[in-house]
């Protein structure tokens, strides 16, 4: 399992940064986040108490469908399954399409997050 760097960032600066990475004035420098929140309140909706219990259960169970994370956890299908497409969108999880199912895989189970008021 890996760990994964976060980082924090308002969109307003985010976005300048994009355009000067874009435009070749910044380059991104190696160990700099690969993912980005536009505020602590939003990584905490994804990395809440809720899911990182569900990301456990991932990586301790194995489970071989949504459907079974559903029975292990005791959440409803669809509410996981929003869940971790979401934690997909940030390289949290892996979803793998194998015949009808969908298999959940943890991709990091640990965060280095990085913030700065500056």
């Amino acid at each position: 399992m890996s760990k994964l760097k976060i980082g924090i960032m308002p969109r307003e600066q985010y976005q300048r940064r994009i355009l000067e990475i874009a435009s070749g004035k910044r380059t991104v420098e190696q160990g700099e986040p690969k993912v980005w929140f536009n505020s602590i309140k939003s990584l905490g909706e994804v990395l809440s108490e809720n899911n990182m219990r569900l990301l456990k259960l991932i990586e301790e169970c194995h489970p071989e469908s949504i459907g079974a994370l559903a029975k292990l956890s005791g959440r409803q299908t669809s509410n996981i399954s929003r869940t971790l497409k979401t934690m997909e969108k940030y390289g949290i999880v892996e979803l793998k399409k194998n015949a009808q199912k969908v298999q959940p895989t943890a991709m990091a189970t640990e965060f280095d997050i990085q913030y700065s008021v500056a």
